[in-house]
């Protein structure tokens, strides 16, 4: 890869994601202005109507939560200007001083890689954010380029490891040398970790059975992990603790649709809920 890439002096993300841990929690609420999301808020199914979501999102957790993850799919649906209408959630966000995951789930090989790269994570990415969600099924090798990038550039990666949709299952408990896919993905994780907290880390649905993947969750590992499946996925903010055990410590736990609810009304007190609720799930 050619991609031309500057170390920026700034802390890695896994020390910004500490950061945010300490002063916020670990709270992570989601970005997600699908279409039946913005008609239950009566907004309009367009690209605006994305923006005033999102920017809703944005007023209610502010001085609450320090993490939010927009889903780029749900800004692309409107093409260029749902693109546009992303650039600008981002840039806001970062003006606020929350840490910024883009849960876009790229992931291919060569030049393609390098074009993701580039847009997301490099020193001259047209889109802000801390970190990316990335895929790892076309080879774990195939993200070796993208890991140095997201790295000299002090940004962070979240590799799928074991997703919360049944269906992924067969694939992600697939074993190779006594080790199942998902596995894999954390031991590649670790293996890229730096200082106290690594920013090269990995997706763990809450409702996954990590014992049957042979993940074990007992002991604290030196990379982050993003946990969605939390609130209308099923699993409880309540039972945090009791789900991830030692993992809870670098955990990002993240909500989506259970905060946005059928209408604006209400916004902030639903951000607080969920944030006390994650509380009681860390003490338990």
């Amino acid at each position: 890869m050619q991609l031309i890439v500057r170390r920026l002096s700034v802390p890695s993300f896994g020390e910004r994601l500490l950061g945010v841990f300490e002063s916020h929690g670990h709270l992570c609420v989601g970005i997600d202005p699908s279409v039946s999301q913005l008609r239950s808020w009566e907004l309009p199914d367009s690209a605006q109507g994305a923006k005033n979501f999102a920017f809703s999102i944005l007023d209610a957790v502010r001085d609450h939560v320090g993490i939010i993850k927009p889903q780029v799919a749900f800004f692309e649906q409107f093409g260029p200007e749902g693109l546009a209408a992303l650039t600008e959630v981002l840039e806001e966000a970062q003006s606020r001083g929350l840490l910024v995951i883009a849960d876009a789930k790229r992931g291919d090989i060569g030049s393609t890689m390098e074009a993701y790269s580039r847009a997301w994570l490099s020193s001259e990415a047209v889109f802000v954010c801390d970190a990316l969600t990335v895929s790892p099924y076309l080879g774990l090798d195939s993200l070796n380029d993208t890991v140095e990038i997201a790295l000299q550039n002090s940004r962070g990666l979240f590799i799928l490891a074991a997703t919360s949709n049944p269906e992924a299952l067969p694939i992600q408990s697939s074993e190779q040398n006594g080790q199942s896919v998902a596995a894999s993905v954390l031991s590649f994780a670790s293996s890229n970790g730096k200082g106290k907290l690594g920013s090269v880390g990995a997706v763990l649905g809450a409702t996954v059975e990590f014992s049957g993947l042979g993940i074990d969750v007992g002991v604290a590992p030196s990379f982050p992990v993003l946990v969605p499946g939390f609130g209308a996925q099923g699993a409880r903010l309540s039972h945090a603790k009791e789900v991830l055990d030692a993992y809870a410590s670098v955990s990002v736990c993240s909500v989506s649709r259970s905060v946005a609810g059928d209408s604006l009304n209400g916004l902030e007190d639903r951000v607080l809920k969920a944030k006390s609720e994650l509380e009681i799930g860390f003490r338990e």
